[in-house]
């Protein structure tokens, strides 16, 4: 009898250890070749659990700042599928690339490491491929102004500008990543690819902590061969705005009410 209680029990613990889910990525690598600068280069890594238990992504890791990752968030269960997606902002970083993303879940084999590589190409080296005719049906990123004024703003906070951005070209307009040097600016959207002839609003976030009078220069890279175009935003920051309004009474401060 004991022999077969533990005859059993050893069926039982091989059952629970095939009882897994299991990630089948359709390619663990994926070579870009060559992209413009100034383009967000953009991948999809699809995979299938083929195994008979829901597999959950905990987490997906890049290896740089300059991957940004998204995954599947749902259960995925036993033949669904699901993807990885890695996006490796090419702004400024010319030259060859190989980055990694590291997916862990809670499959059979708990840690699984994508690749994604490729060569940037400055825009002098991209137009030096195309011919007059391909250069003249490049798109053309025009914005509606250069600067734009935050006025008196407090450190910490985070105002929104908003620029009108056109494509005068003939092909799709593909805004890349925000440059700084403060790295305080960012998108707080990103339109679509913008048709030729078409215009869009793009946001920018201010987050600047710097105290006193600033102007900051900003570059939105983009496809466009002719250059990034450039802008600047300034503001006045001060650490309280409650504090400027206080106006002398009778040798008393008094806030305006």
């Amino acid at each position: 009898m004991k022999h077969v209680f533990s005859f059993l029990l050893a069926l039982l613990v091989a059952a629970a250890a095939q009882a897994q889910g299991m990630l089948k990525f359709e390619q663990e690598l994926h070579d870009f070749g060559s992209v413009p600068e100034g383009t967000m280069a953009t991948h999809e890594f699809k995979f299938r659990n083929v195994g008979n238990q829901p597999v959950i992504i905990a987490n997906v890791q890049a290896s740089c700042g300059c991957t940004t990752p998204d995954w599947t968030k749902t259960p995925v269960l036993p033949g669904k599928t699901g993807i990885v997606k890695a996006v490796y902002s090419s702004a400024g970083r010319p030259g060859i690339f190989n980055k990694t993303v590291t997916v862990t879940s809670n499959a059979a084999s708990p840690s699984t490491v994508l690749t994604i590589k490729g060569n940037v190409l400055n825009k002098e080296q991209v137009k030096s491929t195309l011919t007059p005719a391909q250069l003249a049906q490049s798109p053309r990123l025009v914005l509606d102004r250069t600067t734009h004024d935050f006025g008196k703003m407090e450190a910490g906070q985070a105002p929104v500008a908003r620029f009108t951005v056109k494509n005068t070209g003939k092909q799709e307009l593909v805004l890349g990543a925000i440059t700084s040097q403060c790295y305080c600016v960012g998108y707080r959207n990103v339109p679509s690819p913008i048709k030729p002839g078409q215009s869009a609003t793009v946001e920018l976030v201010y987050s600047q902590r710097k105290l006193g009078t600033q102007a900051e220069p900003v570059v939105i890279t983009s496809n466009d061969l002719n250059g990034d175009a450039k802008l600047t935003l300034k503001a006045t920051v001060v650490q309280d705005l409650n504090a400027g309004s206080m106006v002398k009474e009778s040798g008393a401060s008094v806030p305006f009410k």
